[in-house]
């Protein structure tokens, strides 16, 4: 069985990047918006200027800091026997991205996020076969903002098996989200070794770190716990307009917060992230169903596992504003393109225009295109059984092979059977309603939803985290940014 991995940097082209990486660190260096963070950085070697806050990193600490980041980590779920090995040869998928709007489920109106929405969402992944993480970051709309981690965090134990994550959003927050994790686990020493929550690290270039973003990089060490460093570079923009160029800062951005990490824990789990991209320079916005968003993903993998680290990519993201053709090319390009670059954990199901928008039936959709995307990159297995020769010789010619015992063993194996695409004749489609392929993903996810039940969980943990999301409610706007530490 021959299946290639999508390869756009050679051996060599690696090897450059990394040298340019160490001289931007070295020469320009990064801006370290957190005080505290500065003094470690200069504790360990860094070359500090505390008025500035640029800190430049010598070679030396570049190289022997990112090799403290480990290969290999277990993610888990709420339900911490199900699980997997994240590492550079493993694959999960995730959701992820900032809903504000939404497709009603059942309307089909266009309209602002609910928590309804982000509880929905959580549902239909903990019930769909190939989407093994929830990293999507819905934004309610009809709560205060102050309080949408620990109301998701309480969804996710109580009615999710899967692995869930958010974004760092601050001291007050991130420590939050580690003391709700502990009591959904029933205790720190149960996420120790397994991670049931991994957190994106969102960051700021070109070369900077965001505040809130760095203070909760560094709590996530403090407890041990899986980072994903994740730049939103735009060509043109936000980095060089040339992908070349990109990758240069966007490796100096993604090193400097895995380094930070290590700094803080020796030994966190962390990821090397990527959410770069192209400006659609006729406007200056962002263009993340870009062919180009594919390469970077690509590209990033092979930087990542160049530092023998696992990778989180975007893929399955569009610009598209509807379910439609534009939204199909540029969701099943992304993913296929970083797919097969061998990415370890890809997020963004479910989404529209730039994952600031998205539609539950779209989530459904993305799930069966993964299980396809899988089934392709699996390739073709080769041996005594399936080169099936005895077979062929029994059949003969004009034969058929339907009722063959090694068709009934080999089938469900070989083929990807689809739930939701069509392959009826045009009679019995046009019989069942000539309904399309949205139309049927919508009847699944509302199906999953009525036909969902909470977990069983113990009733004083239940309790813990009512109470604890209760605390959080009843603070004020003024006490969750008071926590911040000192620039």
């Amino acid at each position: 069985m021959k299946s290639g991995k999508f390869e756009v940097l050679s051996k060599k082209e690696l090897q450059t990047i990394h040298q340019y990486t160490l001289e931007v660190f070295e020469e320009t260096g990064i801006k370290v918006e957190v005080k505290k963070m500065r003094e470690m950085l200069a504790d360990v070697g860094c070359i500090v200027d505390q008025k500035t806050k640029i800190v430049k990193f010598p070679p030396r600490i570049v190289e022997d800091y990112v090799k403290k980041a480990p290969r290999e980590f277990i993610l888990c779920g709420a339900d911490p026997k199900v699980q997997w090995v994240i590492n550079p040869d493993t694959r999960v998928y995730g959701g992820l991205g900032t809903l504000i709007n939404i497709y009603d489920l059942e309307t089909g109106e266009y309209r602002p996020t609910t928590l309804k929405d982000i509880q929905n969402h959580l549902i239909l992944i903990d019930h769909l076969d190939y989407i093994q993480s929830n990293q999507m970051d819905i934004w309610p709309n009809d709560i205060p903002m102050q309080t949408i981690h620990a109301q998701t965090i309480r969804f996710w134990a109580k009615n999710c098996r899967k692995s869930f994550g958010m974004g760092a959003y601050g001291v007050l927050a991130t420590n939050d989200m580690m003391n709700m994790v502990e009591i959904a686990m029933d205790g720190a020493e149960n996420i120790r070794d397994k991670h049931p929550y991994i957190t994106i690290i969102s960051i700021q270039s070109p070369l900077s770190t965001a505040q809130i973003q760095l203070e909760g990089l560094m709590i996530l060490a403090e407890h041990g716990q899986p980072a994903l460093m994740s730049p939103e570079a735009m060509a043109g923009t936000t980095a060089p307009v040339t992908l070349a160029g990109l990758l240069v800062q966007h490796n100096t951005e993604v090193l400097a917060h895995i380094i930070m990490a290590q700094v803080v824990n020796p030994g966190t789990p962390v990821m090397y992230g990527s959410v770069s991209t192209i400006a659609e320079m006729r406007r200056g916005t962002v263009a993340l169903g870009a062919v180009e968003t594919g390469l970077i993903s690509a590209a990033a993998t092979q930087m990542a596992h160049f530092y023998d680290i696992p990778c989180r990519a975007v893929a399955g993201a569009t610009e598209a504003k509807t379910l439609d053709i534009q939204c199909g090319i540029e969701r099943q390009r992304s993913l296929q393109m970083t797919a097969m670059a061998g990415a370890n954990y890809i997020t963004c199901v479910g989404t529209t225009e730039s994952t600031t928008a998205g539609a539950h039936e779209l989530t459904v959709i993305d799930n069966e295109l993964i299980g396809m995307i899988e089934r392709g990159i699996r390739g073709i297995e080769v041996n005594e059984s399936t080169l099936a020769l005895d077979v062929i010789k029994h059949v003969g010619p004009d034969g058929n092979y339907l009722m063959e015992e090694h068709t009934q063993k080999h089938f469900r194996k070989e083929h990807f059977i689809p739930r939701l695409c069509d392959r009826d004749k045009r009679d019995i489609w046009e019989k069942g309603g000539k309904r399309d392929m949205a139309i049927r993903a919508r009847e699944e996810a509302l199906k999953i939803l009525a036909e969902h039940e909470p977990r069983d969980i113990d009733p004083n943990l239940a309790r813990e985290l009512d109470n604890y999301t209760e605390m959080v409610a009843n603070r004020s706007l003024d006490e969750f940014y008071a926590a911040e530490w000192e620039a």
